[in-house]
């Protein structure tokens, strides 16, 4: 079994704060979105420039959806860019592990608040 590092021990400890893992975990979420697109227009062997002409942007919106840090993607974006990468956008939205609805609109009116 592989040992633990630092860095490992610390994400685990960091994530016991609720803030702190749901910011990880959207985090997760738009490294995912920029790691799919990168790697698909390099597969099809184009460079930000050549797919931003295609998909009428410009190189520095290509680069922006292929940042991690970038949460601004919409779905009209991705659309462009995926039909010229001969791709399709699927979103998935998935229920949070809640106990009960009372728990899930207390939890988004809190977020509103804060």
């Amino acid at each position: 079994m592989k040992q633990k590092t630092n860095f490992d021990l610390y994400l685990e400890e960091q994530l016991k704060d609720k803030e702190f893992a749901e910011r990880f975990r959207k985090a997760g979420e738009a490294w995912d979105v920029a790691i799919q697109l990168a790697q698909l227009r390099r597969r099809t062997g184009l460079s930000q420039k050549e797919l931003a002409k295609r998909v009428g942007t410009s190189q520095q919106q290509i680069s922006r959806l292929e940042s991690p840090a970038y949460e601004g993607h919409t779905l009209s974006m991705l659309r462009r860019v995926a039909e010229v990468l001969g791709a399709k956008v699927r979103v998935e939205i998935e229920k949070e592990k809640h106990s009960n609805p009372e728990e899930v609109l207390h939890e988004s009116s809190r977020k509103k608040m804060a």
